[in-house]
């Protein structure tokens, strides 16, 4: 009895530890890229596994980059962005009335939700991850202004195979800095945001 008493006890007290890092890390992570650039992310570290090579990527402050861009990608991803807290409610429930309807199952994540997937967790679905998203975008929304949420958005999203952030998304496609894209660029580099490895922003006919 002692000895099953002791296990049980152990074990009780790493689910405690793996629970509170679980809870405080993603939070003292968030509140450091309140200032500093995001080094790397989960996904990154996928890529470059796969592909054999660190992924390109330079990071770009906000200010360099044409509202055009910012425009369009919040129209494109999240045109509630600067009103709701993290989870846009009302297109969860549009796209589950929609699905319900008998039409395709579309995502609802918002930009504040991407970057809190991009930073800590992974691909893919599943109840856990979702509670967790939910979580961290919660943390994100407390901890991080909405220009810093967009910031990080375009530094860390995904824009074609080993291509990451706005900067290098510009450099590679268009040979470009994102402070030179133009209206038509932007709008073409938005559009491929839903499967960047697979669509070009230059032969908009592959997608």
């Amino acid at each position: 009895m002692g000895l099953a008493r002791t296990v049980r006890r152990r074990f009780l007290g790493i689910l405690v530890v793996l629970f509170s890092l679980t809870v405080t890390l993603p939070v003292l992570a968030i509140a450091a890229y309140r200032y500093l650039p995001v080094p790397a992310t989960p996904l990154m570290v996928i890529r470059a596994v796969e592909d054999g090579a660190w992924p390109a990527r330079d990071w770009v402050a906000i200010e360099d980059v044409p509202r055009e861009v910012l425009g369009a990608i919040v129209a494109a991803e999240d045109n509630n962005f600067c009103s709701h807290h993290g989870v846009d409610w009302g297109a969860v429930r549009d796209a589950y009335e929609e699905w319900e309807a008998g039409g395709r199952l579309r995502g609802a994540s918002t930009v504040s939700m991407q970057v809190a997937r991009n930073l800590f967790l992974w691909d893919g679905g599943g109840a856990v991850r979702k509670v967790l998203e939910v979580y961290v975008t919660a943390m994100v929304e407390a901890l991080l202004p909405k220009r810093r949420i967009l910031e990080i958005y375009l530094n860390v999203a995904e824009w074609g195979p080993g291509v990451f952030g706005i900067e290098a998304a510009a450099q590679h496609h268009f040979g470009v800095p994102a402070a030179q894209l133009t209206p038509q660029q932007a709008a073409a580099l938005v559009a491929i945001l839903p499967a960047p490895r697979a669509w070009s922003p230059t032969q908009p006919s592959e997608r």
